[in-house]
């Protein structure tokens, strides 16, 4: 079964956390959609997907371009595992939310979502992201704790790599 990660960038953050994924977890395909066609994220069974939050809790621009067609797509028998960018000093009344959207669609599409995360360690106010007392994937804010990001993304990894690859 083929492995893939597809995100989206503005800034720059995403697309390194994206690579750093990717590298973690070895030989698994990369692709930033706004290069890509949103039908190839059908070509894989186990699909790693990232955004970051931007304006007022809202998608990034090149995930919302393609937001009609990507909630098109049906994630029956895919494992999708999530990842999001925010900043919680900032927008912590709506940190991370474009990570609650992507859950919500995958799951409205039939995916298996694994990869929840605690919230612990994090300030914020309110998220979308946020499943009971978990995120709804792993969740990164290199504005504020940038010194613990390449912790995080390790830990998830162990929790997914099983599961994922």
């Amino acid at each position: 079964m083929a492995t893939a990660l597809f995100f989206a960038s503005s800034t720059g953050n995403t697309e390194e956390v994206a690579n750093k994924i990717a590298k973690s977890l070895g030989d698994i395909k990369i692709y930033n959609i706004c290069d890509s066609d949103v039908n190839d994220i059908l070509n894989y069974d186990k699909i790693i997907l990232g955004t970051s939050t931007w304006g007022e809790g809202e998608l990034q621009d090149d995930w919302d371009e393609i937001w009609e067609e990507f909630c098109s797509l049906d994630f029956s028998n895919k494992t999708v595992a999530l990842f999001g960018l925010g900043d919680q000093d900032g927008y912590g009344d709506e940190f991370c939310d474009a990570l609650g959207i992507m859950y919500e669609q995958v799951k409205k599409a039939n995916a298996n979502i694994i990869g929840f995360t605690s919230t612990d360690g994090y300030e914020y106010e309110y998220s979308k992201a946020q499943i009971g007392d978990e995120f709804a994937g792993l969740v990164i804010d290199e504005d504020n704790q940038d010194d613990l990001t390449d912790e995080r993304i390790a830990s998830w990894i162990e929790k997914i790599k099983n599961k994922i690859l």
